[in-house]
């Protein structure tokens, strides 16, 4: 019988462009998950036969480290692979091809994403990002002059701007609730959101990781919340779907927009909005739809003409995520953070600005701040010193350094990423890195 070992290097041998090319992928995607049976995912996180198959599935460039993967993601091969063929298809004779073929096949997504998130598919948009996900329904749901909407100061910046068109067009009052950085109670932020409800207040709008941390926030529990007094609550899922294991039955939420782009490595313009059945009708389109649409889910995707081959490749990211398993995926990114991490937490100048020992609060994105350095000068540091591109954060409460990796990331990029870390925190780097005291 073949081992697992042997199994795993054989595929590796045949190289990354027969491994993962379209007519093998079936085989690779029903084996993947059984390749190392009975072996809890922390182990196989760190077993580097098994992620060899992974990392040949992209086409990277490794003169340079990544670190910057939660901003958007290189897709497999064969995700890009698809793209180019449906694009070629569609040009041959683009008003037949897209609206008769390639149109009609965005089902087959619906439904591939709707099983991830263990939801009927009729409540499954497809949409082009996170952004237009969420904004579908910030801009959708019907506000009155003085409604209030609570968010937190941690949101993304694209959507905080706009609840705050709405409060300038619409007379809307927008609070924003603090997070505690790091949050090393959970119920200390649910606390927070209940104490800031009123009997104004018509949304709450969370993040489930949040983008400048890569804090993971109580979802469940908001929504619970928000459920038990009658308000509406929109999830920001853009850093969270497909990158650790969870479902809509998790969270108990009634609305969910996420990227595509991102941790499930999706071709660059593709999301996914997530509206419970009985909602649909209470939210507006972006772009007009007719009423024999009003509970129609396709009516978010009113958006005219459009290229059909960035949702249809969506079908190869949905099998390269399947035969990956979402379990061993964020062990995997966790123990690429432990190189690092572990070999930091030593320095008294380094903060880490979430819980790095619990699980329940991070996964594969996380922020870093070494005492007496300035985040943007750490980054143009480490891009023209080390090659290692990661990007940096400034927020009125804190500031660091984003790093997240992906599953193509080498255990030996992490640790270049742990060695140049350590000189900047020992303070070897010097004035390339310092804070600017002058000012």
């Amino acid at each position: 019988m073949t081992s697992r070992r042997s199994m795993l290097r054989s595929l590796a041998a045949l190289g990354p462009t027969a491994l993962f090319a379209s007519d093998a992928l079936a085989e690779v995607t029903r084996w993947l998950p059984s390749a190392l049976p009975n072996v809890p995912p922390a182990l196989v996180a760190s077993d580097e036969d098994f992620w060899v198959t992974v990392q040949q599935a992209f086409d990277v460039d490794r003169s340079i480290i990544n670190l910057n993967n939660g901003g958007v993601s290189p897709s497999p091969r064969t995700v890009q692979q698809a793209f180019r063929r449906y694009t070629e298809q569609a040009n041959n004779m683009p008003a037949y091809e897209m609206w008769r073929h390639q149109e009609p096949q965005v089902e087959t997504i619906r439904e591939g994403l709707a099983g991830i998130f263990e939801v009927d598919a009729e409540e499954i948009a497809i949409m082009r990002n996170a952004s237009e996900a969420l904004e579908t329904l910030q801009l959708g749901v019907p506000l009155e002059r003085g409604d209030e909407v609570l968010t937190t100061t941690h949101d993304y910046p694209r959507m905080l701007t706009t609840w705050d068109q709405r409060v300038r067009r619409d007379g809307i009052v927008l609070k924003k609730v603090g997070i505690p950085t790091p949050l090393r109670r959970r119920q200390d932020m649910v606390d927070n959101i209940e104490a800031a409800i009123t009997p104004r207040t018509k949304v709450i709008h969370i993040s489930h990781v949040v983008f400048l941390t890569g804090q993971i926030l109580p979802v469940r529990d908001v929504c619970r919340l928000a459920a038990k007094r009658g308000i509406r609550c929109f999830v920001d899922g853009a850093h969270s779907f497909a990158h650790f294991p969870f479902t809509q039955k998790d969270l108990e939420c009634e609305f969910f927009g996420t990227a595509l782009h991102k941790w499930f490595l999706g071709p660059i313009g593709t999301g996914m909005l997530y509206v419970k059945k009985d909602r649909i009708a209470d939210i507006w389109p972006l772009m007009s739809a007719p009423k024999e649409m009003d509970t129609n889910i396709r009516k978010f995707e009113e958006i005219g003409t459009h290229p059909a081959a960035m949702h249809n490749a969506l079908i190869e990211s949905i099998a390269f995520h399947r035969a990956m398993g979402i379990e061993r995926k964020a062990a995997r990114l966790r123990y690429l953070h432990s190189v690092w991490t572990d070999q930091l937490e030593k320095y008294e100048t380094v903060r880490f600005l979430t819980d790095i020992k619990d699980d329940d609060n991070q996964c594969g994105l996380r922020l870093v701040h070494v005492e007496g350095t300035d985040p943007g000068k750490v980054s143009s540091y480490l891009l023209e010193k080390h090659r290692i591109f990661t990007v940096s954060i400034g927020h009125e409460d804190f500031k660091g350094l984003r790093v997240a990796p992906s599953v193509y990331t080498t255990v030996d990029e992490m640790q270049r990423f742990a060695k140049a870390m350590s000189i900047i925190a020992r303070g070897e780097a010097g004035s390339a890195v310092s804070m600017d005291l002058k000012g």
